[in-house]
């Protein structure tokens, strides 16, 4: 009975009344074990991934692809090859629809109408 006691005890706040003299040796020890271990992990997936680098360069040297990066880097160097005599920067392509303002506004005049009553359409067909 006396041992439930002293463990509700603990558990509402208590103090322990037995302290293990070793506690801060223990932790040390604790915490140098985990940092090895994240060590050892990192330089585990570290390898891992040399690894696939190589097996990657190997299928891009025998296909002929380039990396992401070489593919932006060439692009970059066209683009500033071909803006490098000009004053202004360069141009960009026009989307799909931008610049045909008739066709746009018959569309949006047309659907006007499709909601319109009777008499006021007869009212704007009459112009």
């Amino acid at each position: 009975m006396q041992r439930a006691t002293k463990d509700m005890g603990k558990m509402l706040g208590g103090e322990e009344a037995e302290k293990d003299p070793d506690a801060e040796k223990k932790e040390e020890e604790r915490q140098e074990a985990l940092r090895q271990q994240e060590e050892e992990r990192k330089a585990k997936y570290a390898k891992m991934e040399s690894e696939r680098e190589n097996v990657r360069q190997g299928i891009r040297d025998k296909y002929g692809i380039k990396k992401k990066e070489e593919k932006e880097a060439e692009a970059q160097a066209a683009l500033d090859q071909a803006a490098e005599g000009s004053l202004t920067r360069p141009k960009k392509a026009v989307p799909a629809g931008c610049g045909d303002e008739e066709e746009e506004e018959e569309s949006i005049m047309d659907t006007v109408m499709k909601f319109l009553p009777g008499p006021f359409m007869d009212m704007f067909n009459k112009k």
